[in-house]
């Protein structure tokens, strides 16, 4: 195995054990140890070794009934302090909310993360049929609504990288195809100052985003609804854009934020 044709060191290990959390965070039922091992390409020896330090520190547990390793307290721990040094979920909580009910849609928060959106906070609608994403789950940049609307409001030179190395899978047959239509999408956006996907990425949902500002005004995260077409409909997009558009600007004061110019 890889582990067993190069020289050890304390950073290597480090990157191992990294390399371990990133596996486990993956498996909402936990990961048995041959199975990270093989996953990890590590000998399971020192598979075992690495997962003892990191439960040393509260990083993984061991489930004894499951027979398998999961997620520790100390990596929550570490998570949430991320989400409070931004304080983007407390500052958005009460907006979200509020959005919830004006929309009558399920309503989420998310961030940028290179080429892909990780969502952070949501909030879901009471209606039987919506919209769930995992807390942490990712999603992809050329055909989110939130990762549009951030996007769109980036410098040149900050966007400029992101969308060199953005791919165009045809998720749906409404996907956008290339870097053209994307690039054009994006100056929509940015006269519109919301975005949207229109079943882009599933067909039969809609999604309408927009951006939250800090005090520099640029783009730190997005909030946006999510529902079936039936119910976020084309006839709809311009008063649920402006509910939506009005929630990111709570959550921008909040922050001390100020939208560009």
């Amino acid at each position: 195995m890889a582990d067993q044709k190069q020289p050890k060191s304390p950073v290597q290990s480090l990157d191992r054990a990294f390399g371990l959390l990133n596996i486990i965070a993956k498996e909402p039922d936990g990961i048995a140890l041959g199975a990270l091992a093989q996953k990890a390409d590590l000998a399971p020896s020192t598979t075992h070794r690495l997962l003892g330090a990191l439960e040393g520190q509260g990083m993984v547990a061991f489930d004894d009934q499951a027979g398998a390793w999961q997620i520790g307290l100390g990596a929550f721990q570490i998570g949430a302090g991320f989400l409070h040094r931004r304080d983007f979920v407390a500052a958005a909580r009460a907006p979200m909310r509020r959005l919830m009910q004006e929309a009558g849609e399920t309503v989420n928060l998310a961030i940028l993360n290179q080429h892909r959106v990780v969502f952070i906070a949501q909030i879901e609608c009471e209606e039987v049929m919506r919209m769930a994403v995992k807390i942490g789950s990712v999603g992809p940049l050329h055909a989110s609504a939130v990762g549009k609307s951030m996007l769109a409001f980036k410098s040149y030179e900050e966007a400029k990288p992101i969308i060199d190395a953005l791919s165009f899978p045809q998720l749906t047959p409404k996907s956008l195809p290339d870097r053209k239509a994307y690039e054009s999408e994006l100056e929509n956006v940015r006269k519109n100052g919301f975005a949207l996907d229109d079943e882009e990425q599933s067909l039969g949902l809609r999604c309408i985003a927009a951006p939250v500002f800090n005090e520099f005004s640029e783009p730190v995260c997005a909030l946006s609804i999510s529902g079936p077409t039936v119910r976020v409909s084309q006839a709809r997009t311009a008063s649920l854009a402006l509910l939506v558009q009005a929630a990111a600007d709570r959550v921008t004061e909040k922050l001390g934020g100020k939208k560009p110019d």
